[in-house]
């Protein structure tokens, strides 16, 4: 494992592969890493000839001083775990070589990130979101850029960033990795007290209260969102939103009526965690459908 902190540093280790026309992956993270990161680095080097993974605190997506000073940094203990996961670079940039003197660009995205995080931490965290990854993917220029489905809005964002721009990149997005009980992995964990810690399950809970209503037939969004309320109302979490809506567009949805994502942000104590799954309509059971169709027939022999 070989770490560089400036980008001709990164441009310069990377020229023989990109010589040798081989794929190259890009995992972005601010460090921290956890088992999530790792499924990433891992699915990278399935991919991928070589896997770079960079480690940037960014301090224009934070809206809050005291989040961005806490947010932890273990930079020797992230590069060992990103070694053994198969990553060859670590690109770890100072702030000053990311936004040096004088820098005066952002990249945003409209519409999209309005919604969800954005009304909630404000426009100024997507735009620097949108900005770094926008620095990042052509400082790197990789083939394959990865991307958890925890942050399901950030997803959605990245790929319509990089489909306006017409960057040369595939965005890859990985399944989200969970505890044993269910809480999503996130660096912020590490921030919660034993009884935070159990009330964070709470986001997972309430997931799952959502998806057994959906699954019982239930399609109103109002009801579903109301499912999930109650579940963290029972952990004593008042969230800053649970939302039902379109996985693509993120416009809120009245029915679930197809695929839906189903979003929640929650402060548990000073710690602010995520969490979504994808809710889908059951179709109706074989034994309704009998019954639908005993009734056609009654009406048609009447």
């Amino acid at each position: 494992m070989r770490t560089v902190r400036a980008v001709a540093e990164l441009r310069a280790a990377l020229a023989p592969a990109r010589r040798e026309r081989v794929a190259i992956g890009l995992v972005p993270t601010m460090g921290a890493l956890h088992e999530g990161h790792l499924a990433l680095i891992r699915r990278a080097r399935e991919q991928c000839d070589l896997v770079v993974v960079s480690v940037f605190v960014n301090p224009a997506q934070f809206n809050e001083r005291s989040d961005l000073e806490r947010y932890p940094r273990r930079e020797s203990d992230d590069a060992a775990l990103a070694a053994a996961a198969g990553a060859e670079l670590l690109f770890a940039p100072p702030v000053e070589e990311v936004y040096p003197a004088g820098f005066a660009t952002a990249v945003e995205v409209i519409g999209i990130t309005d919604r969800l995080e954005g009304a909630t931490r404000g426009s100024g965290h997507f735009r620097g979101v949108t900005t770094v990854v926008t620095k990042l993917l052509c400082m790197a220029m990789p083939d394959i850029a990865y991307f958890g489905q925890k942050d399901a809005q950030q997803t959605v964002v990245v790929r319509r960033l990089v489909q306006d721009l017409n960057l040369p990149v595939r965005i890859e997005v990985c399944p989200t990795v969970r505890e044993a009980d269910g809480l999503a992995m996130s660096s912020r964990n590490a921030l919660l007290d034993p009884d935070q810690r159990s009330r964070a399950r709470s986001l997972f809970d309430a997931l799952e209260a959502a998806r057994g209503l959906a699954a019982r037939g239930e399609r109103s969004s109002e009801a579903l969102v109301d499912a999930a309320l109650q579940t963290l109302g029972s952990f004593g979490v008042d969230p800053d939103y649970v939302a039902l809506v379109d996985p693509e567009t993120l416009e809120p949805l009245e029915q679930l009526a197809g695929r839906a994502l189903l979003a929640i942000a929650a402060r548990i104590g000073d710690v602010r965690l995520i969490d979504n799954t994808i809710l889908e309509p059951t179709p109706a059971s074989t034994s309704s459908q009998k019954a639908l169709q005993g009734e056609a027939i009654a009406t048609c022999n009447a």
